[in-house]
């Protein structure tokens, strides 16, 4: 079987660890200037750890703002940790990185995408033609740049 570079997942990894760098400095010296951030994530990823009351308004994806007020913003290899205010109810949220899927600061017109793309076509067939049993690799996640336009101030 010949290898191949998976250029996709790299990406993946290099711009997973990006937000890691950004969130680790804010975590140390606050958020510079006018720079905030939209962080939508996948609300039914394993590891995410909200509200349950957050978890049925928003059972499937949630955008969360980083601007005014955060506390306790820790972050690890694996995801962050922050308390935000919900109509005047800190609740602490845990965000691993794999369940994000937008990242976009505004103030720089900066922002990425992850996308997931699963493919049914690569699923392996004993001779019988059965499935063999073995659990399926996760889905393919690619990064792009996400437009920002609904994002902007009107």
């Amino acid at each position: 079987m010949a290898r191949s570079i998976d250029y996709g997942n790299l990406m993946h990894r290099a711009m997973r660890g990006l937000i890691q760098t950004v969130l680790q400095d804010v975590a140390r010296d606050g958020l510079p200037g006018a720079h905030h951030f939209f962080i939508t994530f996948d609300t039914t990823h394993p590891d995410v750890a909200i509200a349950d009351w957050l978890r049925a308004r928003y059972p499937a994806e949630m955008t969360v703002v980083i601007q005014h007020w955060f506390e306790n913003l820790t972050v690890t290899d694996d995801g962050f940790s922050i308390t935000l205010n919900f109509g005047n109810q800190p609740e602490p949220l845990v965000i691993p990185f794999d369940a994000v899927r937008t990242f976009v600061d505004p103030s720089v017109e900066f922002g990425l995408r992850f996308e997931t793309h699963s493919d049914e076509d690569d699923e392996e067939e004993d001779e019988n033609g059965d499935d063999d049993g073995d659990d399926d690799p996760p889905p393919q996640q690619d990064a792009e740049i996400v437009s920002l336009d609904k994002f902007r101030k009107q």
